[in-house]
């Protein structure tokens, strides 16, 4: 057993990539994953799943062919399972996900963003 505590700005420290989820931690079967956005993402939905988005720091916007949603530091936001959304920042913003393990990035969509899963930090 580790009795430390996970420092997110140490976590963020070890990686430049943008798009590229880094897994801090597990729950069962969920990863906590550290990720920094910057610029627009894929239009993308996970069928199987919600989607939780944590902003730790910056600003973000996550657009949905119906409207949008604005988040800030401190906030957070749940995309349901089958909604298609785009997570974009137009400055670096540094997010936490919590997913199941093994949820891609990018869902169906695919592409050049599509980041290795269970990549730890």
């Amino acid at each position: 057993m580790n009795y430390f505590p996970i420092r997110f700005d140490e976590k963020f420290s070890r990686f430049d990539e943008h798009w590229s989820p880094r897994v801090v931690a597990e729950m069962n079967d969920y990863q906590f994953k550290l990720v920094k956005f910057q610029g627009d993402f894929v239009w993308h939905c996970h069928d199987d799943t919600d989607e939780v988005f944590i902003v730790i720091d910056g600003r973000m916007r996550i657009d949905f062919r119906d409207g949008h949603v604005e988040l800030a530091s401190g906030e957070m936001f749940v995309v349901p399972k089958g909604k298609e959304h785009r997570p974009s920042a137009a400055d670096e913003c540094r997010v936490m996900l919590v997913e199941p393990r093994g949820v891609v990035n990018t869902g169906e969509a695919g592409g050049e963003l599509t980041a290795k899963n269970d990549v730890w930090v």
